[in-house]
Formats: structure tokens, C-alpha cells, sequence
């Protein structure tokens, strides 16, 4: 059996197909036990002459290009048929080695319940075949899974019974996603002193094996749990590294969505100049992409950074693009919000009339 890894790119991928019926893969800081997609994805075909066999193979084979690239119900599709055929010709551990597929898969669309009842078969025979790596990813998708349903206990239980396997194994690559998940789990329960040292564990880790995917994804979730310490420093330092690992990695909006920490950690510990210099950072990023949610929410920070400098008129420019592109979005609550934000600013600098208008809901430039 060849050794496991988890995929980090298999998040980013944009689907090509079932555009009506995809389903999309849900955003999280987990890191999930996948296949190698440099081995597992090869399976070779079997030697035996059965077609049921042959066939159940090549099904599992297209499941995992099919999850990889990122089109969950065709992946889904092709294990449930590949299981199936293993279940006719009795080949437990392929079933197996499918059911921890379905289970990851079910993870990936945010479906817990399927995962977790996929993970407990496979769990139930890959201890009928002593097969610990089969085990490992299993118990890993059951805690991963339980924690997003807020059973943290169990999830606890899980995840520590797949570290201890990884520990087994030497499996450190294993170890990394075991000791990340454990600290997202402890954090979830408020523990943050445990969810800082499960983490920290797994940087050393994940930086001895020089996975630049995997360290920048711990760095974030180290910033994260500093960030809700209100310990902003050690937060920022945290994410500064971060952002340099995504733009280095080209993960743009892994990017984004820490430049926008960064500069509310700047914020909350009155560097508003800096806090400013990031918000504008990550406006750039979001003009790049043309991702117009994370370009609306820039403008308005910048708006509140540029008005805790006493900069009213800069803020007022700043409001005023929030105030367009929330129009053209038809994002009445960010409209809303934008104009407050106008009025404030104005009868700052006693621009009272300027203030009226905004009041009335119209901006003086229409």
C-alpha cells in the first residue's frame, strides 16, 4: 500500500464540470489525509483476469483524479460504483480503502454525517486487516468531521488516536495534519494555550519536511489562535509569514484573507499606518482577482484606518468607492453601511450639507 499525504492544492482547484450540480468543496484550516496523487491515483490494474475486479479499479482510479480536480459528485459517483464491485468480488481492503475515499469526499462538500458514517466502515475493516495507515486516515476524516459538528469530546478522541498512530508509523507528514487538527479542535472549545501548542508542534514538523503548503496553512492557524488571545504581536508575526509563504506559493486568497487579519491586528494595537499599508495590500490582491466581496470590505477598512489618523478626506474617497461598488452589487446592507460611514466622516469635517445628502441616501457626485 502506498504511503498517504494530504493534497493541499485539491482545495484550490477551480471545477471545470457540473457547473449546475457541483458541489463545492467548503473552506476550512484542516488538513485532510488524502492519497498521494504522485502513487494511490496510479493504481496498477490487477493481475487477476476478473472483470468486476478490473473494472472496480479503474472506477477507483477516476474517483480520485475526479476529487483532485475538484468535482465531488462525479468522484463520489465512481467510488460508490467502484465499491459496489469490490463488495461482488469480496476484496476488503480495497472496500476499504474506498469507504476512507467516500469519507474524504463527503468531508470535502461539507457533508460530516456521510463522512463519519463512510469513516466508521473503513475503520470497522481496516482493523479486521491490521491495515494502520487505512486506520489512521480514517480516524483522521471521524475527528475532522465531528469537530464541524461541534462534538469537540469526540473529536478529541479521534484525533489523538490518530496521532498516536502516526507516532507509530513515523509517519510525519501524518503527524503534521494530526497536530494541526487537534489545536483547531482545542481552539473550537476556547482552549487556546493546547490549541497553540498542538500547532506549534506541528510547525517544527511540518518545516523539517520542508512543506510549504502545509507550514503555510499551520502559520495561519497559529496567527488565529494568538489573534483570539488578543495577543495581536505574536499574531502579526505569525501572519507575516504567512502572507510571504501564499504570494510565494501563488495562493492568492489564502493571501488576501490574512492580509485582512493583519491589518485588523495592526488596528487593534493603534498602528494605524500600518494597518493601512495592509488593508491596501490586500485591495490590490482583490482588484487582481477581481474578487469584489474582498475589495468591498477593503475600501470600507481602509475608510475606518484613514479616520482613526483624523485623514477624513482620504476616508471619505474610500467610502465613497465602497458606497459605488455596493450599488453595483445591490448589496443593500453594505450601502447602508457605507453611507453611515459618509455622514460620520462628513460632519467631522463640518461638511454639513454634504452630510444631508448622504442622509437622504444620494451621493452629491451622482
Amino acid at each position: 500500500m502506498s504511503k498517504e499525504v494530504w493534497n493541499h492544492k485539491s482545495k484550490n482547484t477551480v471545477p471545470l464540470k457540473l457547473p449546475i450540480t457541483h458541489l463545492k468543496s467548503v473552506k476550512r484550516n484542516t488538513i485532510t489525509h488524502e492519497f498521494d496523487p504522485g502513487s494511490q491515483a496510479q493504481i496498477p490494474p490487477p493481475q487477476e483476469s476478473d472483470e468486476h475486479l478490473s473494472e472496480a479499479s479503474q472506477l477507483l482510479r477516476q474517483g480520485i483524479q475526479q476529487q483532485q480536480a475538484g468535482e465531488l459528485i462525479a468522484a463520489m459517483k465512481s467510488l460508490q460504483q467502484s465499491l459496489v464491485l469490490f463488495q461482488a468480488v469480496k476484496d476488503l481492503q480495497k472496500q476499504a480503502q474506498v469507504l476512507s475515499f467516500l469519507g474524504l469526499v463527503s468531508y470535502s462538500a461539507g457533508d460530516y454525517k456521510n463522512a463519519i458514517s463512510y469513516s466508521q466502515q473503513c475503520m470497522s475493516l481496516s482493523e479486521e486487516a491490521s491495515d494502520l495507515p487505512l486506520q489512521m486516515q480514517a480516524l483522521s476524516h471521524l475527528g475532522n468531521a465531528y469537530r464541524h459538528l461541534n462534538d469537540h469530546h469526540k473529536a478529541i478522541e479521534f484525533l489523538e488516536k490518530c496521532l498516536k498512530i502516526t507516532q507509530q508509523l513515523q509517519d510525519k507528514r501524518s503527524q503534521v495534519a494530526a497536530l494541526n487538527n487537534l489545536g483547531l479542535v482545542y481552539k473550537a472549545l476556547g482552549n487556546f494555550t493546547q490549541a497553540i501548542e498542538y500547532q506549534q508542534q506541528s510547525l517544527e514538523i511540518v518545516r523539517e519536511l520542508k512543506d510549504n503548503w502545509g507550514e503555510e496553512q499551520v502559520l495561519k492557524n497559529l496567527g488565529n489562535a494568538w489573534y483570539a488571545l488578543d495577543n495581536y504581536p505574536k499574531a502579526i508575526a505569525y501572519y507575516e509569514q504567512c502572507v510571504i509563504l501564499a504570494r510565494s506559493l501563488k495562493n492568492v486568497r489564502s493571501a488576501s484573507q490574512v492580509l485582512k487579519n493583519l491589518g485588523n491586528a495592526c488596528y487593534a494595537l493603534g498602528d494605524y499606518t500600518k494597518a493601512i499599508k495592509y488593508y491596501e495590500e490586500r485591495l490590490q490582491l482583490a482588484r487582481e482577482i477581481q474578487d469584489k466581496r474582498s475589495e468591498e470590505q477593503s475600501l470600507g477598512s481602509l475608510g475606518v484606518a484613514c479616520e482613526a489618523l483624523g485623514d477624513h478626506h482620504k476616508a471619505i474617497t474610500y467610502y465613497e468607492e465602497r458606497l459605488l461598488l455596493a450599488r453595483t452589487l445591490k448589496d443593500r446592507r453594505s450601502e447602508e453601511q457605507a453611507l453611515a460611514s459618509l455622514r460620520v466622516a462628513c460632519y467631522a469635517l463640518g461638511d454639513y450639507a454634504k452630510a444631508m445628502q448622504y442622509q437622504q441616501g444620494t451621493s452629491p457626485n451622482s
